[in-house]
């Protein structure tokens, strides 16, 4: 049996960045860490396994760091979701409101087949827009959202309640 590792221990925590009052989680201190970014990808890729999925979503950029190995990993495909005007072929999109304004994402037309069974990968689960607008992209194109894997989930921002009828995994959680 594989050890457990305690992943918290690899995270930075950055105060005051990018404003006052923020504890930022900073991951490049868990991929820096060629042990600690192995086995939080083994843990994504076992857990994708157990969902039986065809390929892997992940939002830009952080997603892309999150999912590319775990797709390489199991020799499946990754296909990015980008902001409006990053994707050079045909594009669906989807529009979602942030805090102060609006933002668009988007993914090639093709990305996902129908019946296509997908885990959405993020280093965080903060508010949970992205990712449900991530959700409405897939489900577009007639995939099947089969499970949502975050490095790290702020609990106390309450995104999982947008997630809610999803099966979600968190390595890391913080309550305050």
């Amino acid at each position: 049996m594989e050890e457990v590792m305690d992943l918290r221990k690899y995270v930075s925590e950055v105060e005051g960045w990018p404003k006052p009052g923020v504890s930022f989680k900073d991951i490049t201190t868990v991929m820096d860490n060629g042990e600690a970014y192995k086995y939080a990808t083994d843990q994504i890729v076992e857990y994708a396994r157990e969902k039986e999925v065809d390929i892997v979503v992940g939002p830009e950029a952080r997603g892309f760091i999150i999912g590319c190995p775990v797709a390489y990993s199991m020799g499946i495909g990754f296909a990015p979701v980008r902001k409006k005007g990053k994707l050079p072929r045909e594009v669906i999109e989807y529009e979602y409101d942030l805090e102060y304004g609006s933002n668009v994402l988007t993914m090639h037309s093709d990305a996902i087949k129908p019946g296509q069974r997908v885990l959405i990968t993020d280093d965080l689960l903060a508010t949970g827009g992205t990712i449900v607008a991530t959700i409405k992209l897939i489900e577009e194109m007639g995939g099947i959202v089969a499970g949502i894997a975050f490095l790290i989930e702020l609990k106390y921002l309450n995104g999982i309640e947008k997630l809610e009828g999803y099966d979600t995994v968190s390595l890391i959680t913080y309550d305050e």
